[in-house]
């Protein structure tokens, strides 16, 4: 069951939501649960992912990566 409650925006932040619907009569309801959808990682990174991407930046910080190019060169990828 929807709950009714009543808050104070400024109006430039109600303008900005009304420029944020997806269609004139989108209700606010659907306009900030489509943002608090954006606004959560539903799928939030692992432990080992941080470490894969942290691995990754001292890769590119210590110059070791590849061109395209290279790349496809080195796994036997031709155009």
């Amino acid at each position: 069951m929807a709950a009714t409650t009543t808050i104070c925006i400024d109006p430039d932040i109600k303008s900005k939501l009304d420029d944020l619907k997806a269609y004139k009569n989108e209700s606010y309801n659907s306009v900030v649960e489509r943002l608090i959808k954006m606004a959560y990682d539903e799928e939030p990174l692992t432990d080992e992912d941080i470490k894969g991407i942290e691995e990754s930046l001292e890769d590119i910080k210590a110059g070791r990566v590849y061109s395209e190019e290279e790349a496809k060169r080195m796994m036997g990828i031709e155009d």
